[in-house]
């Protein structure tokens, strides 16, 4: 690999919120470089959780987020002919991405709404531990759990 690694980009936090969590949350849901419409469904999505919760929309994306993070995900790694599936530990900003992915996959599958009710209601599933993101973190630790006996094999 000639030349070393590529800087990380520092982003701004967005600008209501003033949150960087936030920011990268839109960043993601961001299609073909329109962040003023990914800002809107993200503040619309806000808007929704604020009034059929009565809660802080900061505090509901936060717990949700927290509530999907994974702490282990399994890796493919071919050792001698075959193909291992290997349970890693998940830190930082892959967990927080992996949310994200997930959060946003899960209402984008729901069908028959704005995509600003769609994430605001799996936000809210999230939040509460349902839903298909929190589906997806158990079938995801399940997998790991099933290949605990190849935790020897990382590196």
């Amino acid at each position: 690999m000639r030349g070393g690694k590529t800087p990380k980009r520092k982003i701004n936090p967005d600008p209501k919120y003033r949150s960087l969590n936030i920011a990268r949350f839109i960043n993601q849901v961001m299609r073909a470089g329109k962040k003023s419409t990914a800002q809107s469904v993200i503040y619309g999505c806000f808007a929704i959780i604020k009034e059929k919760t009565k809660k802080d929309p900061l505090e509901i994306f936060e717990g949700a987020m927290k509530n999907v993070g994974p702490e282990v995900e399994v890796k493919s790694r071919r050792i001698g002919g075959g193909n291992y599936q290997i349970p890693v530990a998940v830190v930082g900003e892959r967990r927080q991405a992996l949310a994200f992915r997930w959060i946003i996959g899960a209402a984008s599958a729901r069908k028959g709404a704005p995509m600003a009710q769609k994430l605001a209601d799996e936000l809210i599933a999230a939040y509460n531990r349902e839903g298909a993101a929190i589906k997806k973190r158990q079938d995801t630790y399940k997998m790991a759990e099933a290949n605990r006996a190849f935790a020897h094999f990382i590196r």
